[in-house]
């Protein structure tokens, strides 16, 4: 599926919170978030003061690659798409991102253009909070610089498991490994985000229908179960084994 990259970016509309319920409840949900979790009720408040929210249909293209880097992005309701996007259309999903999630830490640090398109799946609201505005509060916060850090890092140790995942993996071991990082702690498990077995192709590169073989090779093995679209992993122990590289 193609996007109007060029023509499908919505400007912001920022639109400051006119009462002070709302800086309340934009607080309460900055709390939640695992960037700002160990900020106090008056640093908390004072990050809501500068963010600004936006919505966008479903389709619409947040961010393109290529754009200014110059602001957070976290998402209140609804979810959102890290692509890229080929010159025919075809996608790469980088990653599915839903309430509590953000995006921009990147420029937050180096300014630098955005390195990939984001797309709203579904009706999203987010949260704005431009980079000059948050690094003003992080020298006031720095338990919240140390919280991005963190962050930073764990998503590149997620990407070096995705790289050596494409290389070391055959596809039905990509497809545990992409159920298991997005299946909830603990077993049964089920997954926290429903994906359809072509966005689970796009997020490994391989095709809907070897995605939709490995599934049914896991239902009939009795590892997962999937009813009304959701997935229910039922033995985590052989997901996991069936995702370790073959030696």
């Amino acid at each position: 599926m193609s996007y109007p990259l060029s023509s499908g970016h919505v400007p912001l509309r920022f639109a400051a919170p006119s009462m002070s319920v709302s800086l309340d409840r934009i607080a309460d949900f900055l709390g939640t978030v695992p960037l700002f979790r160990e900020l106090d009720r008056v640093a908390l408040r004072s990050f809501a003061d500068i963010t600004r929210e936006h919505k966008y249909g479903k389709g619409t293209v947040i961010v393109s690659e290529g754009d200014p880097g110059d602001a957070l992005y976290v998402v209140r309701t609804g979810e959102v798409k890290v692509v890229l996007v080929a010159e025919d259309g075809r996608e790469v999903i980088l990653g599915v991102l839903g309430v509590g999630d953000h995006f921009g830490e990147l420029s937050l640090i180096d300014g630098r253009p955005r390195s990939a398109h984001v797309i709203a799946t579904s009706t999203s609201s987010l949260l704005v909070l431009r980079r000059a505005d948050f690094r003003r509060q992080v020298e006031q916060q720095p338990q919240v610089g140390w919280a991005l850090l963190m962050e930073l890092s764990r998503r590149l140790r997620q990407a070096d498991g995705t790289i050596g995942s494409l290389v070391l993996l055959d596809v039905p071991g990509r497809v545990a490994r992409v159920l298991l990082e997005n299946a909830t702690p603990g077993q049964p498990a089920t997954l926290i985000k429903p994906m359809t077995h072509q966005v689970m192709s796009q997020m490994i590169g391989a095709s809907r229908e070897t995605v939709s073989r490995a599934m049914s090779e896991f239902q009939e093995k009795g590892w997962i179960a999937v009813a009304r679209r959701q997935v229910t992993i039922v033995d985590r122990v052989a997901l996991e084994a069936r995702a370790r590289p073959a030696l």
